[in-house]
């Protein structure tokens, strides 16, 4: 098959007739048998004579030409699916949340400018990852309005106190000092809590604070230092959200300043405790107290963990910035890149010097600045359709980054316009009549068109545009530490999750799968299977899953119930360390893109929930014979690394399963499951017991059971899930027999 030829062996493979059947041998008897008719003279048709052996080479060249005709190329399919409407999706850039940390800043509200770019760190075999943040982040002054208790932790605060109006005075740097005020009751109790209401006037989203706290260290609290019963929250506007990202950031101590007290005698001690808010921190207003909200609960200590046997004594509450966080993309800004000068012509081209393109912004355009005159803003446009002659369109190939400009299209004289001209016996029209296109009387051709041309010498520039995507930039936590430019006050820049959503350019065999779908739906949810089609063209690409479920009940009737599996960077499971299931979180973004792309193509009325699957957890312990061969320590080393990996691929919602597209959703786990797996493992003589340990999510924290369990089961809807993790016990342990 020559190389533009392409066939693909996993679509129904039907009875294709050849369009032409004749074989070389049909076309060299065909050419002899009319010899006589057209060459009366020529009498000798045996293998030597030379008029054969043109024949011969007719009919060979003939053959090819029909072994041609009867193939389809590549370029083919591609004309039928762009004739479908379709094209190859370009990358989609992976995306995560940065933070910025800062020195204090002269004046407030700080502002670091939407696409500061961050990257990684270049090594002398690969080049630096770049992202850019989305949008501008404001970082401002927080200023405490109220400092109130309750007895209850309510999801809406009705019973609140003021227990400092009267007691406490608010000094002009924001802080608030007075007598001792206890946090919470005298005799704590699980649910105590108490609030912080900041000023609503302020931009604070996604801002990151520290809280200063002054109190008496002294105060048995009672409480393990290291693991305190409390909690930090803020409400979003719909929930209350934790804010304290990791026990280190509370320098406190949960109120028991523990470390500080072992190296000062000092009862009085003060420290912080950095708290990340929400990006969206909503304004709210509770039995009249009006604000953004942050709250500190009591909670139910951990099991053998002490609670708070005493509250702890607070004299004084400082507050301040230090730094935010803004959602941030896998791209680089180009910005005001000159393409060329316009001759002219219809259908030129210009080449961007960066691709693929991203999905543009409404602030990135083509500019065209014709001699003399003032630059005029471009719009883009898919193809040139329904462009007039006066439209200032262009169209943009993200892959390429290739910018085209509107055709002229030659249109026959026997238009139909003007065939019913004719046979009316009307006089020929006047070019006002058609003024996107104009008659040429040497060729007998109208000539439209489609889309304005930019004119002789005119300057072509294109405003800004983004380039970058792919899977590479899909980077672990902790990775993008480099600024790329230099920003006063700014100290430090991290994040603290890994990038997800990344993905490379779509392939013409996921094009050639994607087309009956989209012949299917047509761009309507009607099918449980639409709303899967659709769930996953709205992720664009980040989006791995759906599943959409039957209606349960007659109350249901009319709502669509959707799960869906946010992709992850699979790359990662070559290092043997599973996939952690924090990586498959639905983000709020990606929740409303997802949505607002359905509710464009649902039926009218039709309620959508999207949810995630619920995760269950899988560690399995098991004992291996193995071949005599495989008993050296170095061996069973790769031994055991191979069939790690090998159960974290298995447990996988995204690779897992024995099609390898995913654990099932609702399947349980069998030992039998495990037993085939490692049977299939080269150097495996025999197999000893097999355990199956269970993990849930409990709140917000894994727990792993611990007895073993014959089956594993995930819920009519769930998903297992595997990866590795010490402190938890989730890591897969394989331990060899003797003999």
């Amino acid at each position: 098959m020559a190389d533009d030829d392409v066939k693909f062996e996993f679509l129904p493979q039907l009875p294709k007739d050849n369009l032409d059947d004749r074989t070389f041998e049909d076309l060299v008897a065909e050419c002899i048998l009319r010899i006589p008719r057209y060459c009366p003279e020529w009498t000798d048709y045996n293998a030597s004579d030379p008029g054969i052996t043109l024949i011969e080479l007719f009919a060979w060249l003939t053959d090819q030409m029909l072994n041609r005709f009867n193939r389809v190329p590549r370029r083919n399919y591609i004309t039928f699916l762009e004739l479908l409407g379709i094209r190859l999706k370009a990358p989609a850039a992976a995306q995560t949340e940065l933070v910025f940390y800062l020195t204090q800043p002269d004046t407030f509200p700080y502002i670091i400018p939407r696409d500061t770019e961050v990257g990684t760190v270049r090594t002398q075999t690969e080049e630096a990852i770049i992202f850019s943040t989305d949008r501008d982040l404001v970082i401002d002054q927080p200023v405490i309005r109220h400092i109130l208790t309750s007895t209850l932790a309510e999801e809406t605060p009705q019973s609140l106190r003021d227990p400092v109006s009267n007691q406490w005075t608010r000094h002009s740097d924001g802080s608030w000092e007075g007598n001792e005020l206890p946090l919470f009751e005298e005799q704590p109790q699980a649910g105590n809590c108490f609030y912080l209401v900041f000023e609503p006037d302020q931009s604070l989203d996604g801002n990151v604070i520290a809280i200063s706290f002054r109190g008496q260290a002294a105060t048995p609290t009672g409480i393990d230092p290291d693991n305190p019963p409390r909690q930090w929250h803020a409400w979003d506007g719909g929930s209350w959200r934790l804010v304290l990202r990791q026990e280190a950031d509370d320098q406190t101590q949960g109120f028991s300043f523990n470390e500080l007290t072992q190296s000062s005698s000092d009862p009085i001690q003060e420290a912080d405790v950095v708290l990340h808010l929400p990006e969206i921190w909503a304004v709210a207003n509770f039995t009249g107290y009006e604000g953004r909200w942050l709250r500190c609960t009591h909670v139910p200590p951990e099991d053998g963990q002490p609670g708070y046997l005493n509250a702890p004594l607070i004299i004084r509450i400082g507050i301040r910035s230090v730094g935010g966080l803004v959602p941030a993309h896998h791209s680089t800004v180009i910005r005001d890149e000159l393409l060329g000068t316009s001759d002219g012509t219809p259908g030129q081209q210009f080449q961007l010097r960066g691709s693929p393109v991203l999905e543009r912004r409404v602030d990135e355009y083509l500019v065209v600045t014709p001699l003399g005159e003032l630059p005029q803003a471009w719009q883009e446009v898919t193809d040139f359709a329904d462009s007039g002659s006066e439209d200032r369109h262009y169209a943009l190939d993200s892959i390429t980054g290739t910018i085209q400009f509107g055709p002229l299209i030659r249109e026959p004289y026997y238009h139909p316009q003007h065939t019913a001209v004719r046979a009316s016996q009307a006089p020929m029209p006047q070019l006002a009549d058609y003024s996107d296109r104009r008659f040429s009387h040497e060729v007998g051709q109208l000539e439209r068109q489609y889309g304005s041309i930019p004119p002789r010498g005119a300057e072509v520039r294109m405003r800004a545009y983004r380039t970058g995507g792919g899977k590479r930039g899909n980077v672990e936590r902790r990775t993008l530490r480099v600024m790329k430019s230099s920003l006063p006050y700014v100290s430090e820049v991290i994040n603290y999750e890994p990038a997800r959503g990344g993905a490379d350019e779509e392939s013409l065999s996921q094009a050639v799968l994607r087309a009956p779908k989209m012949l299917r739906t047509r761009n309507r949810a009607v099918t449980r299977e639409d709303y899967e089609t659709l769930a996953l063209e709205g992720g664009k690409g980040e989006i791995a899953r759906a599943l959409c479920l039957s209606p349960e009940s007659a109350e249901e009737a009319g709502s669509v119930s959707i799960l869906v599996v946010p992709s992850a960077n699979t790359d990662t499971l070559t290092q043997g360390d599973g996939l952690p299931p924090e990586l498959l979180r639905l983000t709020p973004q990606l929740r409303e893109q997802v949505l607002a792309y359905l509710s464009d193509r649902k039926l009218l009325g039709t309620q959508i929930r999207l949810m995630q699957p619920s995760l269950v957890g899988v560690a399995v312990e098991l004992q291996v014979g193995l071949e005599p061969t495989y008993r050296t320590p170095q061996a069973q080393m790769e031994f055991r690394f191979r069939l790690e990996n090998a159960l974290y691929y298995f447990l996988n919602p995204l690779v897992g399963g024995l099609d390898k597209q995913g654990w099932p959703f609702g399947r349980p786990l069998y030992i039998s499951d495990i037993v085939a797996l490692v049977q299939q493992t080269p150097g495996v003589r025999y197999l000893g017991p097999v355990l199956l340990y269970e993990l849930q999510l409990q709140g917000q924290t894994w727990r792993r059971r611990p007895d073993p369990v014959q089956l594993v089961d995930p819920g009519s809807t769930g998903l297992l899930c595997s990866w590795r993790n010490r402190a938890l016990r989730s890591s897969h342990v394989i331990n060899f027999l003797e003999g």
